[in-house]
C-alpha cells in the first residue's frame, strides 16, 4: 500500500456549495438566502444576534497573564516522564540520570525536569535520580534493591 492509493471516503469530503450559478444548480438568484431582509444582505456578522447582547460581550473578563486565567498555567512544569517499566530494561546497578535517560532515547526532550513513574514493574537494582519521583515507583525502586534520589534545578 502506498501513501498515493488512500484516498478518505466519499462523504467526509463534500465539495463546497457553489452559489449563484443559475436556477438549475438550485442554489441560483438569491442563492438560499430568502428575498430581502437582514440575513440577506452581504455586511451582517456572524456574531450579531438580532439586537441581544453578543456572546462575547456577555462573557466575564479574563484580564492579564495569571497561573489561573484560562486555565493555562504559565508557570505550570512541563516534566519529561519515564515509567518503571521503561527503566527494566537498563543493567543492574546503573545509575539513572536525566541524561542517561535522554542518551538512551527515553525521552526526546528533558523539557523542565525528569518524573519517574510507578507503571510496571522493577527487578534489579538501580540508583535512579530525578526532579521528582511518584511515591509508587519510590517503593518498587527500593523494594528491588535500589535507591531513589530527588534532585533540585
Amino acid at each position: 500500500m502506498n501513501l498515493e492509493s488512500i484516498s478518505p471516503p466519499r462523504q467526509t469530503r463534500k465539495p463546497r456549495r457553489r452559489v449563484g450559478r443559475g436556477q438549475s444548480a438550485g442554489q441560483g438568484k438569491t442563492c438560499g438566502r430568502g428575498t430581502k431582509g437582514q440575513n440577506a444582505r452581504t455586511n451582517v456578522t456572524p456574531a450579531f444576534e438580532g439586537g441581544q447582547a453578543r456572546l462575547y460581550r456577555r462573557l466575564p473578563h479574563l484580564r492579564g497573564k495569571t497561573n489561573k486565567g484560562m486555565n493555562i498555567g504559565i508557570f505550570r512544569k512541563e516534566l519529561a516522564i519515564v515509567n518503571v517499566s521503561q527503566l527494566q530494561r537498563l543493567e543492574p546497578g546503573t545509575e539513572v540520570t536525566p541524561e542517561t535517560v535522554k542518551g538512551l532515547g527515553l525521552v526526546k526532550s528533558l523539557r523542565d525536569g525528569l518524573k519517574v513513574l510507578g507503571n510496571g514493574e522493577l527487578d534489579r537494582p538501580l540508583t535512579v535520580r530525578a526532579h521528582r519521583i511518584s511515591a509508587g515507583a519510590q517503593q518498587k525502586i527500593v523494594a528491588a534493591g535500589g535507591t531513589a534520589e530527588v534532585i533540585e534545578r
